[in-house]
């Protein structure tokens, strides 16, 4: 029986090197992905242009100009000098904020009385907008404190201290690119699994594979093994790229997150062969498996927070994998979480899989006959 099932998963194995489609699908869009993920997905803001509208015109109120334009954050584009110019500059993206001091900005603060300060931010993106104002109540908070040490008044009432745990520095790639360790095994393992079978029906193979001495859940090991080693594969090299060039790093034990990604490649191949099983081609077979993969990532909580989420959507992620491997997989890098912190996670995986690698075998016993 062993001998059969190797000679099967070399089978497929020679399948996949030799289609250049396959080797595509294996090989190009694994790296496409996690450098356009870990570059350009970020949550980060590092440059705010902006600018200013002086009413009040004086060395205070131009100091301030100068601790947002000195700020590494934000860039001064322009001036403004009436009411009208404020609108244009927002509405043509030339700018996402405008200062706006008021014409008793600086004998305001001499009175020790509250100055006419307006920030109108282009809100478009409320995320982005968030971020703004959250950068400019930090400048507004060092200039008010230098500015009362100087003037020997009394210093704002209380300072914020924010301590950040596990990410100090609140860099997004932290966050993310953990997640595309998930993403992209997810993607290579669906695909790879989805097209087996129907490469067999597509070729005109699949009644030769009948015939053989190999009982059919033979057969679905001899298919699910190669997309679980390529998955592994993938996954390793992703886990390197996110340690040694994204400097993200990885304070937990790599038992912990091998075990998840078993896990989670075991739930995943048993979709992939699910969909392989009802598909007549592969056109049919890839387009099921982006019919998965699209809901699945974002119910995920990779992107978005799953508790923000409707009540009845977060009761579907329930039944999705790519859910609990995220935790995971961010638990390691991040939280240095083992084995007993995640335990939560791995058992509905291994559930999951079991259940889906049970239907593969049935749809697949189904449409044999």
């Amino acid at each position: 029986m062993w001998h059969h099932m190797l000679a099967l998963i070399i089978k497929e194995f020679l399948a996949l090197l030799k289609d250049k489609h396959s080797r595509f699908v294996i090989i190009i869009p694994p790296i496409v992905q996690l450098v356009v993920f870990g570059y350009a997905a970020t949550y980060d803001l590092d440059r705010v242009p902006f600018a200013v509208y002086d009413e009040d015109n004086t060395a205070l109120s131009h100091l301030l100009v100068d601790r947002f334009a000195g700020s590494s954050t934000f860039e001064l584009v322009g001036h403004i000098t009436r009411d009208a110019g404020i609108a244009p500059v927002i509405d043509n993206k030339d700018a996402l904020m405008v200062l706006h001091i008021g014409p008793r900005f600086s004998d305001d603060l001499a009175m020790l009385q509250s100055a006419d300060l307006q920030i109108i931010v282009d809100g478009r993106n409320s995320n982005t907008a968030l971020l703004v104002l959250n950068y400019v109540n930090n400048v507004l908070l060092d200039f008010s404190t230098d500015w009362a040490q100087v003037q020997q008044h009394p210093p704002p009432p209380a300072k914020l201290v924010i301590r950040a745990w596990f990410n100090s520095n609140l860099e997004s790639q932290w966050f993310i690119v953990p997640g595309i360790v998930g993403l992209l095994t997810l993607v290579v393992s669906l695909l790879v699994t989805s097209l087996s079978v129907a490469r067999e029906r597509e070729e005109g193979t699949f009644d030769q594979l009948l015939v053989t001495p190999l009982r059919p859940v033979e057969i679905l090991i001899g298919k699910s093994v190669p997309g679980l080693i390529i998955g592994l594969v993938e996954s390793t090299f992703t886990v390197l790229v996110t340690v040694w060039w994204f400097e993200v790093p990885l304070r937990g034990s790599l038992g912990a997150l091998y075990l998840g990604l078993c896990l989670f490649l075991l739930a995943s191949i048993g979709i992939g062969l699910m969909i392989s099983s009802l598909s007549a081609t592969q056109q049919q077979g890839l387009l099921g498996a982006f019919l998965f993969l699209v809901p699945a990532v974002i119910l995920s909580g990779f992107a978005t927070p799953i508790v923000n989420m409707p009540e009845v959507v977060q009761h579907l992620t329930l039944i999705n994998p790519l859910r609990y491997f995220l935790i995971i997989v961010r638990g390691v890098f991040l939280e240095g979480a083992g084995i007993e912190q995640l335990a939560p996670q791995y058992w509905p995986m291994a559930v999951i899989a079991f259940f889906n690698l049970l239907l593969a075998g049935w749809l697949f016993r189904r449409r044999m006959y």
